[in-house]
């Protein structure tokens, strides 16, 4: 009987390698993120501004809530609103979730 030769492995030829090019600009922004808006006065005196972007209203009002201890402590995903901010979001405790609706009366 013949013995069988193993059958030798062939090394891919070494890749040269590619230095990562930096692309110019960065990130594409979205339209929301560009366009301010007119605050309600109600909303305003949460935000501290006249105008801002949708995205810097929401990091404004969590920044509130947060240093308001407005969350509920069982269930975080719960608001409990105080005064000020009942005015924005009514006098229920709201879902995180639908913060934005209750914010979309209050921006022009």
């Amino acid at each position: 009987m013949a013995k069988k030769k193993k059958a030798a492995k062939k090394k891919a030829p070494a890749r040269k390698k590619t230095t990562a090019k930096k692309k110019t600009g960065g990130k594409r922004k979205s339209g929301l993120s560009q366009t301010t808006y007119a605050l309600s006065p109600e909303l305003q005196e949460i935000c501290g501004a006249k105008s801002l972007t949708r995205p810097q209203v929401v990091k404004k009002l969590w920044a509130y809530i947060k240093s308001h201890k407005c969350q509920d402590a069982k269930n975080r995903r719960m608001i409990n609103p105080d005064k000020k901010l009942a005015e924005v979001i009514g006098k229920k405790p709201v879902d995180m979730l639908k913060l934005a609706g209750c914010l979309s009366k209050h921006i022009k």
